[in-house]
């Protein structure tokens, strides 16, 4: 059992008021104390649709009644296949009321991984955003026997024609009904009395499971599950037959992060309270564009519900537009936004002409110098003032112009970013945490706030460094476990509390966390998305033309390959096709790069669209125990690979895909040119 030397906390802080809270006491003490008109607004083509926080809170409440009325249980799961909009909401917070536990499904899930998460779950009820998304799921919905109720939001009218609704049922397996969620909210409005609003709340207990959150896990063989999970079965044992004979069979298994009312809620108040100047009422102005499937958002969704702010849904497709409209003061997002805004600055300063081009490069070498939590020298505040007139001014219009805080998570955030934002008056805040700790562990702030790293723990959370290396954390707000699955409990989850992260990290001298690396190999994404790499890799080294595979990708907007080819079958491969050239050359061919191309492109089939690969290399280098690229057991080494190819890693992400000549790595392994290729 771990027994840290030194463990590290919040700064001195009352938690009062951060314990023993339940997500409906958010909101009910929202109602009373800020009482917003404009609490929730959904974008729609006829523009903002706006509903107060009393009227929020009705809804939900019919639709607990409703479900109830269905004859839901306590403790029933009901899945939300749901657009992140004030549909949501209403079924997230009316699921709880009704002490049901429900379990929300990423839109870009996988079919197969959709069905497990169902499957796995027992779901009773599945609520959908539209008409469309239930043509969608319909075909997946079979093998599903606990599967009783299928709820669409929008879509299906109460009052519709019987022939549409018959045709709409046809399409679902027997024993499931079809209703709306409008039906759902009129047989509970019809139960609606103060009695039974009280009901609602007294038996909701903090350490109740509020929610369940698949989140990617380790790669498991699906054999073990073929009596539980027959779709994924399927579609694995279709694979099965293009790999070699008698080889393993993977796929990726999600695990069920089970999080308690006090776990949510309790973060989402502590979060809150190091912000010392966010103000309550509608005064703040929230613009989330975030999925709400994804803990981070949906943890600050309950921040900003607690205090009465303004929130407005958008979609990453309108979010530019909508940040010059709505002018919002706060905005979560992920690293990728920034690098994409910084990136655009960048080329359109090459367009401008030459006099405007010096002044932007003057303007970012200024912010670059920006040092967090200190007071700068009185002559670079006045170049600030300079630079922000000529240069800044038009960033941050380009934010809505009245931006305090911009919450990034998700993902780690180049600290350049961090920096050269800041100065413009762009306050970014980057935190971190995991779905397994209700989202946020340390986040920087006001003068506790330094680039490159993600701050310093909020109250109730304790970091400390295992010998290894490893951030572990211990706090009211880490997950209750994994949903049928004891032994990843008690793996993730010492018996004292303490919770591995499965991530490297360090404390600066100042006591603020770094983040330095992945234990697992899961690794995630620019966007905040978690990649397991074997199922791709797995794939690719059953072709005989493939000695090894690495996915990569950490901290990037999407997926890489590297493949170690079989020299002596790639030689083979070009005497068949009569390409009598050398082999650097042979690897360039368009014909030797085509059946590449084609293993990379079946391999990406069925794993979810963040896990696809855009770019692959060719690295014709040998592997092997004794240059220290495989273990011992004969697995890649990763951590060894991507120092040894470290700039042919980075030149997967270059602005153009180019033919590079590959360095010496430092395992001295014998290697020859390599070639990087777009991936259509």
């Amino acid at each position: 059992m771990f027994m840290p030397s030194q463990i590290y906390r919040a700064p001195p802080q009352s938690e009062q008021g951060f314990r023993g809270r339940t997500l409906p006491s958010l909101l009910d003490e929202a109602c009373e104390c800020y009482p917003n008109p404009r609490a929730f607004n959904h974008w729609t083509r006829k523009g903002w649709e706006s509903l107060s926080i009393q009227a929020f809170r009705k809804a939900a409440e019919e639709i607990a009644l409703g479900l109830k009325g269905l004859g839901l249980e306590i403790g029933d799961r009901v899945a939300l296949l749901m657009h992140s909009d004030v549909n949501f909401c209403l079924a997230d917070m009316g699921s709880v009321l009704a002490q049901l536990i429900n379990v929300p499904i990423y839109m870009g899930e996988t079919p197969e991984n959709m069905v497990f998460i169902l499957q796995h779950s027992g779901a009773t009820a599945l609520i959908l955003s539209d008409v469309h998304m239930l043509h969608q799921i319909a075909p997946c919905l079979h093998e599903l026997s606990e599967l009783q109720f299928v709820i669409v939001a929008l879509g299906l009218d109460t009052f519709a024609a019987e022939d549409s609704l018959r045709n709409l049922q046809a399409t679902l397996p027997d024993g499931i009904q079809l209703m709306s969620l409008t039906a759902v909210r009129e047989w509970g409005r019809e139960q609606l009395s103060e009695q039974s609003q009280r009901a609602l709340r007294t038996e909701i207990a903090p350490q109740d499971v509020a929610t369940i959150v698949y989140v990617a896990g380790a790669t498991g063989r699906c054999q073990a599950f073929r009596s539980q999970v027959l779709p994924v079965f399927q579609v694995v044992t279709a694979l099965r037959q293009r790999l070699k004979p008698g080889a393993p069979y993977l796929c990726e298994l999600p695990k069920g992060v089970m999080l308690t009312h006090e776990n949510l809620a309790g973060d989402a108040l502590a979060a809150f309270s190091v912000m010392s100047d966010l103000k309550t009422g509608p005064q703040e102005t929230v613009l989330s564009f975030l999925p709400l499937t994804h803990v981070f958002a949906r943890v600050m969704l309950y921040g900003h519900l607690n205090y009465g702010h303004t929130v407005y849904f958008t979609t990453p497709q309108r979010l530019v537009r909508h940040l010059r409209e709505i002018q919002p003061t706060i905005l979560s997002t992920v690293p990728r936004l920034l690098e994409k805004v910084y990136q655009k600055i960048q080329e359109r300063g090459r367009q401008i002409p030459r006099f405007k081009q010096v002044t932007l490069e003057w303007a970012i070498n200024l912010a670059q110098q920006y040092k967090f939590g200190r007071r700068s020298h009185w002559l670079y505040r006045l170049k600030l003032k300079l630079a922000d007139q000529l240069v800044y001014r038009q960033w941050r219009e380009g934010f809505g112009g009245r931006l305090k805080y911009l919450l990034c998570g998700g993902a780690a955030l180049k600290a350049e970013l961090a920096t050269v934002f800041s100065a413009a008056g762009i306050p970014v805040l980057q935190g971190y945490g995991l779905t397994q700790t209700s989202a946020v562990l340390c986040v920087n702030r006001g003068k506790l706030n330094r680039a490159g790293t993600v701050g310093v723990p909020i109250p109730g959370v304790e970091i400390a460094i295992a010998p290894d290396g490893e951030i572990l954390a211990k706090s009211p707000y880490t997950m209750k476990g994994y949903y049928k699955n004891p032994v990843a409990t008690q793996e993730a989850i010492e018996a004292n509390g303490w919770f591995h992260t499965g991530d490297y990290g360090d404390i600066t001298d100042e006591g603020f966390l770094t983040i330095i690396g992945q234990k697992k190999s899961l690794f995630k994404l620019s966007t905040g998305k978690y990649v397991a790499p074997e199922p791709i890799e797995h794939h690719l080294v059953q072709s005989p033309l493939v000695d090894w595979a690495m996915t990569v990708g950490n901290q990037h907007p999407y997926c890489g390959l590297l493949i170690f080819p079989n020299l002596q079958r790639v030689q083979k491969l070009a005497r068949k096709l009569r390409l009598h050239l050398s082999l650097d050359v042979v690897l360039e061919h368009p014909q030797i790069v085509a059946e590449y191309q084609t293993l990379v492109d079946a391999a990406s089939q069925k794993v979810p669209a963040w896990s696809t690969v855009k770019r692959f290399r060719l690295v014709p280098a040998s592997l092997n125990v004794a240059n220290g690229l495989l273990t011992p057991g004969r697995q890649i080494d990763r951590e060894a690979l991507c120092i040894a190819f470290a700039e042919e890693i980075e030149a997967l992400y270059s602005a153009t895909p180019t033919s590079v000549t590959v360095s010496q790595p430092r395992s001295q392994a014998e290697v020859l040119p390599s070639l990087t290729l777009e991936v259509s």
